[in-house]
């Protein structure tokens, strides 16, 4: 059964995908914040054109975007309609 929640998860997100515009980052549903593994900064979060949600990483010499990850460590997407 909580193989199948993610997945149920996943599929209510399912929509038009609409990547976030370069430099700006994007408020995450109580759905995504719920399936985000600890650990990863959710406050600075877009969407990208591969339909996957990345966040901003900054780490001790360089400041990246990473995929945001399930606890169980799949990248959280969206699938487009």
């Amino acid at each position: 059964m909580k193989i199948a929640a993610p997945a149920v998860m996943l599929g209510l997100l399912a929509g038009c995908v609409t990547p976030t515009p370069e430099g700006e980052t994007e408020a995450l549903s109580p759905e995504v914040l719920d399936l985000a593994a600890p650990g990863q900064d959710t406050t600075n979060v877009r969407l990208e054109s591969d339909g996957c949600y990345w966040y901003r990483y900054q780490g001790p010499v360089e400041t990246t975007y990473l995929p945001l990850m399930t606890r169980d460590d799949r990248m959280i997407c969206v699938v487009a309609q």
